[in-house]
């Protein structure tokens, strides 16, 4: 898949409406979230920054976890991991769709993800800054160079940080969005991940040494 690509369509798409995030993969700092477009945003509109930058944050978020997903069911042979990628895929195409109608609707900018079938894997936003949690070209190479056991807790280690950084997303979107619905959806993945988390730390526990 050409994450190179993607890049270069989603800083096209975010000129409209750059999206500005600070990103910590050690989680020390959380994403920070605004755009240039949400300055034009009535006070009497039921969104604002904070539920746009989150949407435009976690559709490139989201999708980069289901072509970690899609790794996955193509390479693994765990029966818990393959549920497991199976269940993320699952869970988050339908909230890519969720919150591409919100965009839509609110008249912002969409990050469109439609070269994401290309290879490459660099995830980063306009100014550079890699989104957080996501992983990098480099931890991407890994993963797909990966077989067998190695796979399996190199996947699992690389999910949880992306899942943790959604989390932090989604926390933000709490406490500084407007939206009702795009604050269902933050609580919605702050509950299903940290639990996927959870599991995911029991499953490299019990990986063979």
């Amino acid at each position: 898949m050409n994450y190179r690509r993607t890049l270069s369509v989603l800083s096209a798409t975010f000129i409209a409406g750059a999206l500005v995030v600070s990103c910590s993969s050690s989680g020390s700092s959380h994403s920070s979230m605004t755009t240039m477009a949400a300055a034009t945003i009535p006070a009497t509109a039921n969104f604002n920054a904070t539920d746009v930058g989150f949407a435009q944050g976690m559709i490139p978020h989201h999708a980069q976890a289901v072509e970690m997903a899609d790794m996955a069911i193509a390479t693994s042979t765990n029966a818990d991991v393959l549920a497991l990628a199976k269940q993320i895929k699952s869970a988050q195409n339908p909230e890519i769709e969720t919150m591409t109608g919100w965009l839509q609707g609110w008249g912002q900018a969409v990050p469109s993800t439609a070269s994401m079938a290309d290879g490459g894997h660099d995830m980063t936003n306009m100014s550079g800054m890699m989104m957080d949690g996501m992983m990098s070209d480099a931890d991407m190479k890994r993963l797909e160079s990966s077989t067998g056991t190695a796979f399996d807790r190199l996947w699992l280690e690389l999910m949880i940080q992306h899942h943790e950084g959604a989390v932090r997303m989604a926390q933000d979107e709490l406490a500084d969005g407007k939206n009702p619905d795009a604050k269902a959806l933050a609580q919605a993945i702050i509950t299903s991940q940290q639990a996927e988390i959870t599991k995911m730390n029991a499953l490299l526990a019990a990986l063979p040494s």
